[in-house]
């Protein structure tokens, strides 16, 4: 396969030495999340935040599933699981406390509107939710505020996490986006 975007696995009989029993999952694309190809180099608002880049791209591109007035809903680039999604304000804010009334109030309720939509649409057994506060709290982009919204499933989480820093997903983010923004609601939910 010539295509970075492509997943190969290989198994270990056909190469040299004593086969392990195990297959080589190859996902090349994680190395731009390793490397930190996409994050900010410094705390500053403007095109230089994805979360402040993304609302000017078309939602194809920027992969939002839906706009709302103060705080918008996208994929995550690099999922913990399939249709892990990301509420963010569209104000340039590091802190929760520092949010607006209104800025609460659209973060919660799109909170919510994502968890009934990917049950619609994943049927996930459960939702991991919650925002890192600081790079010492896993904050990964720690100068724009964002709640995870993590579908669950029994047997989601296995060794390749922990033994080979690799996530296998099994569909691709612009699917998972396209399905999603066609099952959000209309009209808000209360």
């Amino acid at each position: 396969m010539t295509s970075s975007d492509e997943v190969e696995v290989e198994p270990a009989g056909a190469f040299a030495g004593d086969p392990d029993g195990l297959d080589r999952l190859w996902t090349p694309h994680r190395m731009v999340y390793i490397g930190g190809q996409d994050k900010p180099a410094d705390d500053a608002p403007g095109d230089g935040c994805p979360f402040c880049r993304i609302p000017a791209l078309p939602d194809e591109q920027g992969l939002v599933v839906h706009r709302g007035a103060v705080a918008y809903v996208v994929m995550n680039l690099y999922p913990y699981n399939s249709g892990h999604l990301l509420v963010c304000p569209y104000r340039h804010v590091a802190d929760y406390t520092d949010l607006t009334e209104a800025e609460v109030a659209e973060v919660a309720a799109l909170t919510r509107t994502a968890m009934r939509v990917v049950r619609d649409v994943m049927a996930p057994q459960g939702f991991n939710l919650g925002m890192n506060q600081g790079q010492v709290a896993g904050a990964g982009i720690q100068a724009h505020l964002h709640q995870h919204v993590v579908p669950r499933w029994g047997g989601d989480a296995n060794f390749l996490p922990v033994v080979a820093r690799t996530r296998a997903l099994p569909a691709l983010l612009g699917d998972t986006r396209a399905a999603l923004a066609a099952a959000w609601p209309a009209t808000p939910e209360v």
